[in-house]
């Protein structure tokens, strides 16, 4: 599997499927170690997979607010809506997860078979858009409903944190660039 699709398929199961795992956000008390320590690695806050880290659930599905969800310092009637919120798309994110699943599956089939069918791995890959366009309308939609929960200050804090991120991560793709021979990526 080439690494684009890999990611590809990783960041759409995880962003579909992340919903699931919302609640965590939700959830009363300092993350796991007590308040100021970032523990990273997998499942830690802003380790791969974590909540807030790369390819992780909520980053990709909240937006603005999958990262920074904690600093928004939420009140206990706004985490049981936002409970509500995952619990009433739990099963449409797992279905949308499923089918993204394995329409990238029937494209990597089409992509390391012994021939090369042009058409059906076009065919295919277009099925892929199709299905992470879905699951793009249904992140848009459990974002707003989120966002609608948060006070004026809360979303202002939440586009703040959100803008920070792009931030960081657009100087650690300078900074990656800088570092490789002649400055352009290896693909």
């Amino acid at each position: 599997m080439t690494t684009m699709l890999r990611v590809t398929a990783i960041a759409g199961i995880l962003t579909v499927s992340g919903l699931a795992l919302a609640t965590t956000f939700a959830q009363d008390g300092p993350p796991p170690g007590g308040p100021g320590v970032h523990r990273r690695g997998s499942g830690g806050p802003g380790g791969p997979g974590g909540f807030g880290g790369p390819g992780g659930p909520m980053g990709g599905l909240l937006g603005e607010l999958g990262q920074g969800l904690r600093a928004l310092e939420l009140t206990d009637a706004q985490r049981e809506q936002i409970r509500g919120i995952a619990k009433s798309h739990e099963a449409e994110f797992r279905e949308i997860g499923e089918r993204l699943r394995t329409a990238h599956q029937s494209v990597e089939a089409l992509v390391t078979a012994d021939t090369v069918d042009e058409a059906a791995i076009r065919a295919r890959s277009s099925e892929v858009a199709a299905v992470q366009a879905d699951a793009d309308v249904m992140r848009a939609k459990v974002h707003q409903e989120v966002f609608g929960v948060l006070t004026a200050e809360q979303q202002a804090k939440a586009r703040e944190l959100r803008a920070q991120r792009e931030a960081r991560t657009k100087e650690r793709m300078e900074n990656r660039k800088g570092r490789r021979p002649g400055g352009q990526d290896r693909f």
